[in-house]
């Protein structure tokens, strides 16, 4: 008898054992479930991707903010080349221009013009600007806050010149100019004030307004000094309302510069912004 229950029992523990040792088994995975939890593990550890740039953004470039001139307040009257007020614009103004720039003291007169807060034109020829420093010096003048004219490339008389060289001799320039500044100029000036039909037809077609002046004295030998420079531009019987005053670039208007500009504004005169003078050719 009793080795009967002592065999019951031991039954019983050895049914016990391998049910424990099936459940065991049962929790765990298999090689299969194993190879497909370490498969979602890895794809868990992507990092999420980040949501596409849209397209017409990325394409997208930085806009350049347009300039925006201000109305035009003056014109050129080409019948006497003073500058006339549009509509009720201040008519007590002068025009301030600086030929055959930029030789050898254009760029000093461009800083005592900006000192002064007087804006001017500097009409360039093309023999000035066809070095890289000569360049760089047109460039600081224009960076200066300075309009840039054309004055040819040569300064020479266009009524003895053939068309064709006359085209050479503006729009050559134009070119040039444009390659330094990054723009055309905007007023044309022909040598000796000799505009003929051809060089006035290539001007409306570069879109430029013709000019000559009112008056002017640094290439007369009498007035080759500071003083008498100074003296006569200030009290020329030729300063009026709207006056187109015309220097060159030359050591001795260099040092009458300050003191023509200031004698003018003495007497009631403004320079006038050449951005504010219509360059309106048709």
């Amino acid at each position: 008898m009793r080795k009967a229950v002592f065999f019951i029992c031991f039954i019983f523990v050895i049914i016990l054992t391998a049910c424990t040792d099936f459940s065991a088994d049962e929790d765990k995975p298999s090689d299969f479930e194993k190879q497909e939890e370490n498969k979602l593990a890895d794809h868990s550890s992507v990092p999420a991707s980040k949501p596409e740039k849209n397209q017409a953004d990325a394409d997208e470039k930085p806009k350049e903010e347009a300039v925006s001139l201000p109305e035009p307040q003056y014109k050129i009257n080409e019948h006497n080349w003073s500058i006339e007020p549009i509509n009720q614009a201040n008519s007590k103004v002068v025009l301030l221009t600086i030929d055959d720039a930029p030789d050898k003291n254009a760029l000093e007169m461009a800083r005592i013009l900006k000192k002064l807060s007087a804006p001017a034109i500097f009409f360039v020829n093309g023999h000035f600007i066809d070095t890289p420093e000569e360049a760089k010096v047109l460039k600081e003048i224009h960076e200066l806050g300075f309009a840039i004219g054309n004055h040819t490339n040569s300064h020479l008389n266009l009524k003895s010149l053939p068309e064709e060289q006359q085209y050479k001799e503006i729009v050559d320039l134009n070119d040039r100019v444009e390659e330094i500044i990054g723009e055309r100029p905007k007023f044309f000036r022909a040598p000796f004030g000799s505009i003929t039909d051809y060089s006035r037809k290539i001007a409306e077609a570069e879109n430029m307004v013709l000019m000559n002046w009112t008056y002017g004295y640094d290439w007369e030998k009498e007035y080759q000094s500071k003083e008498a420079l100074a003296d006569i531009m200030v009290n020329s019987p030729y300063l009026s309302k709207g006056a187109n005053v015309l220097m060159h670039d030359r050591e001795w208007t260099k040092e009458a510069l300050e003191d023509i500009v200031k004698g003018l504004r003495n007497k009631g005169f403004t320079p006038v912004d050449p951005v504010l003078i219509s360059t309106e050719t048709k």
